[in-house]
């Protein structure tokens, strides 16, 4: 859902909150949008009330987040912090003046320029200040099934020619090379951006705003990979949920799983003791392009109603607190954005010197308007194969669902001599 003018109108004029005193203790809300993660939130809401006198924390997990948050926005009453992803709401809500400017907040000087580089490419224009403190992020590829290589003798690709040559082997061994599991069409969308962020430009989205590309310039070679990917798994993967994909792979009927980090636990459900790592998707046959599929999973911004920044501040320090990342990194198979000493999970050996250096690049769909519903136009792709007619919806859907935004950029770009028609 795209912000309206009329909540652009409200953020403007942030007068209420949730935040301030009551009972002599401040109270400060917090909502979060991962309910998969509701029990460590309870743990930290715990831990954080039982070590201060002062300040009173409640965290909220509901099923629906970004709706109850979006809702409570329209109504004019705004949470104190709100954890949420960094996609295309981030940036509809920086575009309608809701959050705080956290540029005063020491705590961002503790997360890596990388995460905090990728929050700032969400802006539709450039915006003075920092909104967001980049928290955990996951790590998208594919995974493997660690035994199941190392008693086959396998290798791990490194490039494009390589991975398709380990497919051929591993289905000439007589075992499915991979399982992708499409039914549900939000599945689409992971192999698909570990595709796109070696073989388009990281800034496409903004020079096709800009009118100095296309889609289509693009994405035919990504497109026509996935199809290439899809002859090596299943057969008839769009009938296939993401339950039934993380059950299958658990239980040996593939070898390899293009998913995120974050289906890890799902897998593990099915089977405990799975020995899984990863790598990333090699994309391309050259290596230098070679970057891991990461973006920020869970940020935390002030909202800009907030009348006690200071308290606010201080429940996000107590979110820094090494314990208090290491505990979500290890409940929910995250990677910090933060610069520290971290306990990985072993999933991520494979990714570990991506994730170390930083060598990341954000997920494509999170530019990516939820009215043009990309995940479904990547199903329609796999069941028909068709890349022009792919394409051409691409190109004409994101000009229909962003015209505004097109508009504005455009305008900012000539006002600063920058490119555009």
């Amino acid at each position: 859902m795209r912000l309206t003018a009329s909540m652009t109108a409200v953020g403007a004029s942030v007068g209420l909150s949730a935040c301030g005193p009551s009972s002599g203790r401040t109270e400060i809300e917090v909502i979060q949008y991962k309910p998969e993660a509701v029990k460590v939130f309870e743990e930290l809401e715990g831990k954080f009330n039982a070590t201060h006198d002062d300040i009173h924390l409640t965290i909220t997990s509901p099923n629906d987040a970004m709706t109850v948050i979006k809702t409570r926005f329209i109504r004019e009453d705004y949470p104190d912090i709100i954890g949420i992803g960094g996609d295309i709401n981030y940036s509809n809500f920086v575009d309608a003046n809701i959050l705080a400017d956290l540029s005063d907040y020491a705590g961002l000087d503790n997360v890596k320029q990388s995460y905090r580089d990728i929050l700032e490419s969400l802006e539709y224009v450039p915006t003075e200040g920092s909104f967001g403190v980049p928290y955990m992020s996951n790590a998208a590829g594919i995974l493997y099934n660690r035994q199941m290589f190392e008693q086959h003798g396998w290798a791990l690709p490194g490039t494009w020619t390589e991975l398709c040559e380990l497919c051929e082997r591993i289905r000439g061994e007589g075992v499915l090379p991979i399982y992708f599991g499409f039914k549900d069409t939000w599945t689409c969308a992971a192999p698909w951006n570990a595709l796109a962020v070696e073989l388009a430009p990281i800034d496409l989205y903004q020079q096709v705003n800009e009118g100095r590309a296309t889609f289509s310039d693009y994405y035919r070679e990504p497109a026509e990979k996935l199809l290439k990917l899809c002859t090596y798994a299943e057969d008839g993967p769009v009938a296939f949920d993401y339950n039934s994909a993380c059950t299958a792979f658990a239980n040996g009927e593939a070898a390899m799983y293009p998913i995120g980090s974050y289906a890890v636990p799902q897998i593990l459900s099915a089977n405990p003791d799975m020995d899984i790592d990863s790598f990333v998707m090699p994309g391309s046959d050259d290596t230098d392009k070679l970057v891991l599929n990461s973006g920020v999973d869970l940020q935390f911004c002030v909202c800009a109603a907030c009348r006690d920044k200071e308290a606010a501040y201080e429940v996000l320090d107590f979110f820094q607190e090494h314990g208090s990342q290491q505990g979500y990194v290890d409940e929910q198979n995250a990677v910090p954005c933060s610069t520290g000493d971290f306990r990985l999970p072993g999933m991520l050996d494979g990714m570990r010197d991506y994730i170390n250096d930083a060598k990341v690049a954000d997920y494509q769909d999170h530019h990516y308007p939820d009215e043009m519903s990309v995940p479904a136009m990547l199903q329609t792709l796999v069941i028909d194969g068709d890349v022009d007619a792919f394409l051409a919806k691409f190109d004409a859907d994101w000009t229909r669902y962003n015209r505004d935004v097109i508009r504005k950029v455009q305008e900012y770009s000539q006002a600063h001599g920058q490119g555009g028609n």
